[in-house]
């Protein structure tokens, strides 16, 4: 197999449209800014800088400090990008451990993992899921429950009445419609 096999170009535009298509639905971006962040403020206070024969050592007696932060706006970034719905709780986090980190860390990285921190918290806090797709949509309405096509939702499993049928649809027999309140349903 040459490097110009047409099937090795179609598995990479797959693979390609695949992580696309995983990145658009979820914070991909500020996932990547959050654990981006972490990494200088980690590193600089344990960073030895030489300059011709020159040391010089930024270790602070707040190391241990800066390390925590720093992996702990990692693992905030990764959690962004596989568990969305911590969206809000992880930007908030960045955000704080970002202001927490300028005292701590050398500026919060000299100022590069604090910005990072900043900006990837704030989009965190601001991303919303989009639409589904149309194609999504009518995969749902073809999972029924076997009954009308139009009686459930997408995002319910409450039946919702259908067109020409003016009965309530709760079975529970708990509804103050079907003369009960629910005090006599046990049995």
């Amino acid at each position: 197999m040459s490097a110009e096999t047409p099937a090795a170009d179609g598995q990479f535009t797959l693979r390609r449209q695949q992580f696309r298509a995983w990145r658009g639905t979820r914070p991909f971006w500020a996932g990547l800014f959050v654990l981006l962040s972490g990494l200088p403020i980690a590193y600089f206070p344990y960073a030895n800088l030489r300059i011709g024969h020159l040391t010089l050592a930024m270790a602070t007696t707040a190391g241990a400090g800066s390390l925590i932060i720093g992996v702990l706006l990692v693992v905030l970034g990764v959690s962004l990008w596989f568990q969305k719905h911590v969206r809000v709780f992880a930007g908030v986090a960045a955000i704080l451990l970002a202001l927490v980190s300028i005292p701590v860390s050398n500026l919060g990285g000299f100022l590069v993992g604090f910005f990072l921190a900043l900006v990837g918290g704030a989009m965190a806090v601001a991303w919303a899921p989009g639409p589904r797709p149309a194609g999504q949509l009518a995969g749902h309405a073809a999972t029924g429950t076997g009954e009308h096509p139009d009686a459930t939702g997408h995002d319910t499993t409450v039946h919702q009445p259908v067109d020409g049928v003016d009965e309530p649809n709760d079975l529970s027999g708990t509804n103050p419609a079907n003369g009960a309140n629910g005090r006599h349903s046990a049995g």
